[in-house]
């Protein structure tokens, strides 16, 4: 494949990952991650490469992980927040090593763009003690993915990849390589102390992880993708990471004098580069998309004997949000530039269902139903019907992470509450639902559990949900919950009365109900052409 092409940072990565030779793409759909998994989906029958959405990011990643036990090269995606769901199989995979190469990319979002937390997915690489690259535009998406996959397998690690929201989501011109290698044969023999983490298996292989190390951070100094400039009689050094590298090239080319300047794309953190930069500055600037990671190793508790260390932490750049070029303007004594634009003061709009959403014609039944219980308690969950928190509805009184609002209507129903509802969609349900109402139907617990059915995973773009229809109230059933308090509605205006009778009625039951309202998501049927 010859030429420029313009793609999204996600589809740079998928495409990197192609023409390394992949075998295999898992994971479970979450903004700012989705791009990577669909890019490589796209282009999986052609290029002989298996492509299937997961239950949820646990199960993706030991797919991903079964695979790589296989010999074959693979990658798995998620969100930052994905990551927490996977990490039993993530923190245990470092121990175990893998068979082909393994690529873990994660997508951050800074600024919680569409999430419940902005967490810097770096942290868990260094908790886990595995490398990870973070890259810096789309070109080094790309570029990266031949180097993932060959230290993966070198050193014998899972390798996490980093991206961040506006690297994901912003598209820029690459130059694929022609040289696409072929995927790996099926690997043979089977070494169990390498694989079967019991106690005296892992503790050699736990040993043996932490002799990697100055390997891995020697590699790291090494990287083509992580770069040092010195510069004569300069006294301030700059260190920037991941995407914040063109906030910080950006701004140094207005700077009036000479800066040291570290480039760090590829970690554990190139220590040896650091202490170079922090040798010759006086001042180090630490630029950062996310935590302050890099900024909170080089103080340490005490800081660094006779250097300043400024960053996130001294309050030089914003401790949240997203990183720009105008916050690393003010960090290093610059003005911002005016536009001259001025903004017309319009008031906000905040996000709302789509118009002839199914789960708007639930929600108000759902009103009517609950205006006899004014101490309910409504908890929510992951999905585009989380915005039914919002007037006019204002259905959702509680919303942490996927499924917990089935765990956590249990645990308000053993305390007293009455009536205590969870709210939950289809794709969520299956993702991390189905664990919690086992649980609740074998002690019948006296919740009632809405499964809001719209035929897909709406909120990510329509992706195909896992069960939906007969498939998902058999599986409810076969949960435990009895199949008389197992309530369908057709959430549509003409059937209001019928469906608010509905809700009123396994409301008053005490025990586990589960009512499920069944209408496609209208996004979904524009998407399908219908």
């Amino acid at each position: 494949m010859a030429g420029h092409l313009t793609l999204l940072g996600n589809e740079a990565l998928g495409l990197g990952s192609l023409h390394a030779g992949l075998s295999g793409v898992f994971g479970y759909p979450g903004t700012p991650s989705t791009e990577v998994f669909e890019f490589v989906q796209s282009q999986a029958e052609k290029m002989g490469v298996r492509a299937i959405w997961s239950a949820n990011e646990k199960v993706g990643y030991e797919e991903a992980l079964g695979m790589s036990y296989a010999g074959k090269r693979v990658i798995v995606t998620m969100k930052h927040v994905g990551l927490n769901v996977a990490a039993d199989p993530f923190m245990n995979s470092s121990m175990t090593g893998v068979g082909g190469g393994f690529a873990l990319c994660v997508a951050d979002d800074p600024s919680m763009h569409s999430s419940q937390n902005e967490q810097d997915s770096r942290y868990f690489a260094e908790f886990a003690r595995i490398p990870c690259f973070e890259p810096s535009n789309q070109q080094e998406a790309y570029d990266m993915m031949r180097d993932v996959f060959e230290l993966s397998e070198t050193m014998d690690v899972p390798v996490m990849v980093r991206m961040v929201t506006r690297l994901s989501h912003s598209r820029a011109d690459i130059i694929p390589s022609e040289d696409i290698l072929p995927q790996k044969p099926l690997a043979t023999g089977h070494d169990i102390k390498k694989w079967v983490l019991l106690p005296p298996h892992a503790r050699i292989r736990n040993m043996q992880l932490i002799e990697k190390q100055p390997e891995l951070i020697r590699r790291s100094e090494q990287s083509r993708f992580n770069a040092l400039t010195i510069q004569p009689g300069a006294t301030l050094g700059v260190i920037a990471t991941g995407i914040a590298v063109n906030y910080a090239l950006e701004v140094l080319a207005d700077y009036p004098d000479p800066v040291h300047f570290l480039k760090i794309t590829q970690y554990p953190i190139p220590e040896g580069l650091i202490r170079k930069i922090t040798d010759v500055s006086n001042t180090i600037l630490v630029i950062e998309e996310g935590y302050p990671l890099v900024e909170s190793r080089m103080n340490g508790l005490f800081g660094v004997s006779g250097k300043t260390i400024i960053g996130r932490l001294t309050g030089h750049l914003p401790r949240t949000g997203e990183m720009n070029v105008d916050h690393v303007r003010r960090s290093m004594g610059l003005s911002v530039p005016q536009t001259g634009v001025s903004i017309p003061d319009v008031p906000g709009r905040p996000p709302a269902l789509c118009k002839g959403c199914p789960h708007a014609d639930t929600f108000r039944a759902l009103v009517d139903a609950v205006a006899a219980y004014p101490d309910n308690r409504m908890f929510s969950d992951i999905g585009c019907y989380t915005l039914g928190v919002y007037p006019p509805y204002q259905c959702g009184d509680v919303c942490v992470d996927m499924g917990a609002s089935v765990s956590m209507a249990i645990g308000a129903a053993a305390a007293g509450v009455y009536p205590a509802i969870s709210l939950i969609g289809d794709s969520t349900f299956i993702h991390s639902g189905m664990t919690p109402l086992i649980g609740a139907a074998k002690q019948n617990a006296d919740i009632t559990v809405i499964i809001l059915d719209n035929s897909l995973v709406a909120m990510t773009g329509a992706q195909e949900t896992m069960a939906t229809g007969d498939r998902l109230v058999n599986i409810v059933a076969s949960l435990g919950v009895d199949r008389e308090h197992i309530a369908l509605l057709n959430p549509l205006p003409k059937h209001h009365n019928e469906n608010v009778e509905i809700i009123t009625s396994e409301l008053a039951y005490h025990g586990t109900s589960v009512i499920i309202p069944q209408r496609a998501c209208i996004q979904g049927l524009k998407t399908k052409g219908n």
